[in-house]
């Protein structure tokens, strides 16, 4: 195997042996071959474009495929093999509607035409023909490099395009470019340029997929709003969620109204608390826990079962295997596993365990400040900047990992001066998120945007700060330290350098997949640059904005 998709990644080069995110040889082959079999379905699916011929179910397949391949989601080679089985039949589907247009154009050949038995071997022998090693040999690692870059700003955008198509919200301009996209990787026609040309525009297509995932949550549950959350558990017995999926928790909220049984968010599930139209269910008791790197000391003391809806999924412990679900595209090999959404096993599960028996010590964090609040607050925000009670903005976000040097972040959040406010996204926030920062005028120094999607939130409120002071986004107080760990990260990295933004601070390392043109490309066109120190970054910062206001 090889796999260097993933910030934490063997020795900053790529996992040979097994991933250390818990892969094994054999998944990590399959999602290689289930990733060629969507390029083909791709390029069929490309030129049936050209006659307006688009198909759900060949839609939907592609977005669920390519986010089954994203780290930590699904690490069940049967259930990949499954996927793979199947991306054969949708292809032929595909190809079908787009012969019956054209008879005469001829058939594809290599990802568009490959055929391989139902077995497992038989589909491991394939891969290992198409893996990203083989790819190297044919490219050269230059090339490779470029397109695995794009291929993993595809695969965030798809699962950002997943979590949409659960409320059945779908783009399908947005789709047409995702398949143009892949048609691209497919054919093998590279060069520098055109690789470029590509990685920026799977930024805009990201951003594309941002949007329409935060229109599918502000129409199903209303604008989040400044929430104080409990992080310290209730009596009673107790279901903990995980992952990102909005609806999951809805439907479980649902499905365990009135049951006597506390609903508990985990990692990137704590925004939820700041939508109206969950936060209304009393039985949402508050978050339990961190960020998803510390979920097998943290599941294992939850006295309760478990689900987990997306990615952010670690090898089970022993001690908790027998209780944790999962559903969607998530699964791990001999783990309960929901495909209907009816949570009984789960919940049945839940009673079965011993709750939490008292009442811990009440403490509150607050979540909620997303492009909502902060967009009707604006005079109030723009008037403390004109005034110089805030001097300037630092996103401090993205994702957290296990990795060594992210407590960069905590430091980093502790030596922003008092002056100076503090936006933070996904689960990056979970290094600092519990401190006191106090308060700049009538607001929180602190201000949580949301789930890693809801980078969205803050290009939208950028805009939105720049338009009110009349200055370009550039000119804004604004300083990006970004920390990164899968390929949601990396989509949401390609969308920033996509709008322009320029001065990002990247960390804890730098992705084992930036070609040496690109990094170069990067340094001088975006300023971009690895993290250093939090005093050295900070002063840097702070010295090299000049303001205009």
């Amino acid at each position: 195997m090889f796999c260097y998709q993933c910030e934490q990644t063997f020795a900053g080069k790529g996992c040979e042996v097994s991933g250390v995110c818990g892969k094994d040889p054999k998944t990590a082959l399959l999602q290689d071959l289930l990733v060629y079999a969507v390029k083909g379905i791709a390029q069929y699916a490309h030129r049936a474009a050209f006659f307006k011929i688009r198909d759900t179910e060949v839609d939907n397949f592609i977005i669920q495929a390519l986010f089954a391949t994203v780290t930590n989601v699904n690490f069940d080679p049967r259930r990949i093999a499954d996927l793979i089985s199947q991306a054969v039949q949708i292809r032929k589907k595909i190809a079908a509607l787009y012969f019956a247009q054209d008879p005469k154009a001829r058939p594809l050949e290599k990802a568009a035409a490959f055929a391989v038995e139902d077995s497992v071997d038989a589909m491991l022998q394939m891969a290992e023909r198409v893996s990203i090693l083989k790819q190297e040999e044919r490219w050269g690692k230059e090339w490779s490099d470029l397109a695995e870059l794009i291929m993993y700003g595809l695969k965030g955008a798809s699962s950002y395009f997943h979590h949409a198509l659960v409320f059945e919200r779908r783009d399908i301009h947005a789709y047409e470019v995702l398949c143009a996209a892949l048609n691209f990787l497919a054919e093998e026609q590279f060069s520098q340029k055109n690789l470029l040309d590509w990685v920026f525009k799977t930024g805009e297509l990201n951003y594309r997929a941002m949007e329409l995932l935060d229109r599918s949550h502000v129409e199903s549950f209303g604008h989040p709003q400044p929430t104080e959350v409990r992080i310290t558990p209730r009596a009673g017995k107790a279901i903990l969620i995980s992952g990102h999926d909005l609806k999951d928790l809805e439907e479980l909220l649902q499905q365990t109204q009135g049951r006597a049984i506390n609903i508990y968010t985990h990692g990137e599930m704590l925004p939820a608390h700041g939508y109206p139209m969950l936060k209304k269910y009393e039985h949402l008791a508050g978050n339990y826990g961190g960020a998803w790197q510390n979920q097998v000391k943290e599941f294992a003391e939850f006295p309760g079962s478990i689900l987990m809806t997306t990615n952010c999924l670690q090898r089970p412990g022993r001690i908790y295997q027998d209780r944790i679900f999962t559903t969607g595209v998530v699964g791990w090999p001999n783990v309960r596993h929901i495909a209907d959404k009816n949570f009984a096993p789960l919940i049945a599960s839940s009673l079965e365990q011993k709750g939490f028996e008292k009442d811990a010590d009440a403490e509150f964090i607050t979540v909620g400040q997303a492009r909502g609040y902060v967009v009707s607050s604006l005079d109030r925000i723009a008037s403390l900047v004109q005034s110089k009670k805030i001097r300037h903005f630092f996103l401090i976000g993205g994702c957290d990992g296990a990795k060594l040097g992210r407590n960069y972040y905590t430091d980093f959040a502790q030596l922003v001066p008092k002056d100076c406010m503090i936006l933070t996204l996904a689960c990056g926030k979970y290094r600092f998120n519990k401190l006191d920062f106090g308060k700049i005028g009538e607001f929180s120094r602190l201000f949580d945007l949301g789930q890693c999607n809801d980078a969205y939130s803050l290009i939208h409120i950028a805009r939105a700060l720049a338009a009110k002071l009349h200055c370009s986004i550039d000119a804004l107080p604004l300083s990006f330290v970004f920390s990164w760990f899968e390929q949601k990260a990396v989509a949401i990295l390609l969308t920033l350098l996509s709008l322009g933004i320029r001065n990002i601070r990247l960390g804890p390392s730098l992705p084992a997949f930036l070609t040496p043109s690109m990094l170069q490309l990067l340094r001088e066109k975006f300023q971009m640059r690895p993290i250093t120190t939090p005093q050295e970054d900070l002063e840097s910062m702070l010295h090299s904005f000049k303001s205009g206001l």
